[in-house]
């Protein structure tokens, strides 16, 4: 119930429209039942002319046995039987269609205004989620629930709530007319109700079940999809088609049994409520014989009372398809709000204020990081005490695993610090708003993201109202101008999902134009060339010159080349700092960094020894 109500509560903006949509059913529902009323009138008098005209009864209210007319409701100028009920049927079938589509298209409003509130409210909730996170769900988990399981629940707060309000008013007037008309035959269907409850929750709760289990299946597909289409290249590289196909069928006989299992609960509702209605039909046509013969009832009245019973079956046979599609919604919300109640590593704190302009240094004060999973805290770093001043070049070298990525990507947050602290100009980088703190550090990655959008778009990511003036500058800063106007539509030409239409090293450097547009005051480099080959590493290098100058930058970097130029370098080893020194001061120690000089510049330098003289022996 709880789940509901919060589900329901994204439903008050839309109050205005949903209550009229209420009114107009409820009035579908009346008028309805008033037809059903009219069957009687024309049994008993319209196919029986001798009957007369006057005084066309429509029911007699149950306690006072007040007979109530149909002429109070028709123009007076109508006298005939089958005129008055013509009359009435055609108005009453009249305003029925026109409150019908009012109130369908109301409350189709009101759920499709909920869904996208909803629906925004997931999207903003996921998208402010730290790294973590999205190291905890994959991203076929995050596509079903933001687009599967919401769709699930769309689908029950637009088409199946419009129709469960008109047959739940239905209902209702039409029970009322079962009553008037029926007397103590109405009671024996009471009968019926607690079956009809007892099944409809029974069936509603393993429905709602067997549907989480298919969405978590449709997630797995989701899943596998994603990994192969991003990673298309290498799946063909390794010749692993048919390897991919077997999974991707496994997933999708898994995602079968499961929609199987779902459907075969909720199947078993509409021939439930068939039985129970036939059973009850038999039962009426045998008592309401009897009350004929005695005279209680004219054959009209039974026959209106008759379809009447008819007309409720079809509303309560549909309400346990209703609670089906409420109940697979709600295994669909539960999931929804699951990810948007999960508890983030990295929250901006109450009362966090903007970093003023960075002007010092960024220091590292005893910070220790623990990445967490599935309840073990694996340690990367530990015992970091470093600082950054103002306008200093900073590189960071290791191994492979030393907690350099993790290290740099402390500083805008993307983690927070398991102990320890890190201050900017003195500040704790977590007693800043996250707006203001990122907006000072630009980032420039190996795995360049770019957008399915013109270059002029991704290069002024962020800042969308900049003049192109200003984007071509930072093209030209960048080393990317050139390449850039050669494209069909220079500036405006739309790059492909990742940027896939541009080689490895013109992506980075619209990365680097980027970042130079962005004009923040520290620079993060990570692994910013490793993956280009040399003539691309060069026009990066000179694009990367161009950024770092007058910015305080941390760079890390496998190629020990590109560090030379930096005022320090910091060793990492084993999540700890093995050494700091410039690269003079480093070479001269027989530690962690001349251990890596000598790997990449030695064995290069025997390497191409040895191939020169073989050139020679072979010439």
């Amino acid at each position: 119930m709880r789940q509901l109500m919060r589900l329901l509560r994204y439903l008050l903006p839309y109050w205005w429209q949903f209550l009229p949509s209420v009114l107009l059913l409820a009035a579908v529902g009346f008028l309805d039942a008033f037809r059903v009323l009219l069957v009687g009138p024309v049994l008993d008098r319209v196919l029986n002319p001798s009957s007369g005209s006057s005084n066309i009864r429509l029911f007699t209210l149950p306690h006072s046995h007040r007979p109530v007319y149909l002429q109070p409701y028709v123009p007076s100028h109508f006298h005939n039987a089958w005129t008055i009920v013509a009359f009435a049927f055609v108005v009453s079938t009249i305003l029925k269609g026109m409150f019908d589509y009012g109130g369908t298209y109301l409350v189709n409003y009101a759920g499709y205004g909920l869904i996208t509130d909803l629906r925004n409210a997931l999207y903003n909730s996921v998208l402010r989620r730290s790294a973590a996170f999205f190291q905890k769900h994959t991203t076929g988990t995050l596509l079903s629930t933001i687009v599967s399981d919401i769709e699930r629940v769309q689908f029950a707060m637009s088409n199946v709530l419009a129709e469960f309000l008109q047959q739940f008013f239905t209902f209702l007037f039409t029970a009322a007319v079962v009553v008037v008309l029926g007397r103590n035959l109405a009671w024996l269907l009471l009968l019926f109700v607690p079956f009809i409850i007892f099944s409809a929750s029974r069936i509603g709760r393993r429905v709602r079940h067997t549907t989480r289990r298919g969405q978590d299946k449709l997630a797995e597909i989701q899943n596998i999809l994603h990994e192969t289409i991003t990673g298309n290249r290498i799946v063909k590289a390794f010749s692993m088609e048919a390897w991919e196909l077997a999974r991707f069928r496994q997933a999708a006989q898994r995602l079968f049994r499961a929609n199987l299992r779902s459907v075969a609960a909720a199947a078993v509702s509409s021939p439930l409520m068939d039985i129970f209605g036939a059973i009850a039909i038999v039962l009426l046509l045998l008592l309401g014989r009897a009350q004929i013969v005695r005279g209680s009832m004219t054959p009209g009245i039974f026959l209106a009372f008759i379809i009447a019973v008819f007309k409720l079956y079809d509303p309560v046979r549909k309400f346990a398809l209703f609670h089906n599609s409420f109940q697979q919604a709600l295994g669909a919300s539960a999931e929804i709000f699951r990810l948007m109640d999960v508890c983030d590593e990295v929250e901006e704190r109450v009362g966090a204020t903007e970093l003023p302009p960075f002007s010092r240094k960024v220091a590292f004060e005893d910070v220790g990081f623990c990445y967490a999973s599935d309840g073990v805290r694996r340690e990367v770093l530990r015992n970091i005490n470093l600082e950054v001043k103002a306008g200093e070049i900073l590189a960071v070298v290791g191994s492979s695993g030393a907690g350099k990525s993790t290290l740099v990507s402390l500083v805008p947050r993307f983690f927070d610090v398991s102990s320890g602290r890190i201050l900017i100009d003195g500040r704790d980088v977590r007693d800043a708003t996250l707006s203001s703190l990122r907006s000072q550090i630009g980032v420039v990655t190996q795995e360049t993201v770019l957008f399915n959008d013109t270059l002029r778009n991704n290069i002024a990511y962020g800042q969308p109202s900049v003049g192109h003036r200003q984007v071509e500058a930072a093209g030209r800063a960048a080393l990317a101008h050139d390449f850039i106007m050669k494209l069909p539509d220079g500036y405006e030409t739309v790059i492909g999902e990742k940027g896939v239409r541009l080689s490895g090293g013109e992506r980075q450097r619209i990365a680097i134009a980027r970042a130079l547009l962005k004009n923040a005051p520290i620079l993060i480099l990570d692994e910013a060339t490793s993956a280009l080959d040399s003539e691309s590493e060069a026009l990066v290098q000179s694009a990367l010159h161009n950024l770092m100058n007058g910015r305080t930058v941390i760079v890390i970097a496998h190629r020990l080349s590109t560090v030379r130029r930096a005022d320090r370098i910091v060793v990492l080893e084993n999540g700890r700092i093995a050494d700091v020194g410039t690269h003079e001061e480093l070479l001269q120690k027989l530690g962690t960094y001349r251990r890596l000089y000598d790997l990449q510049f030695v064995d290069f330098e025997t390497s191409r020894v040895t191939i020169s003289a073989q050139g020679t022996e072979n010439y």
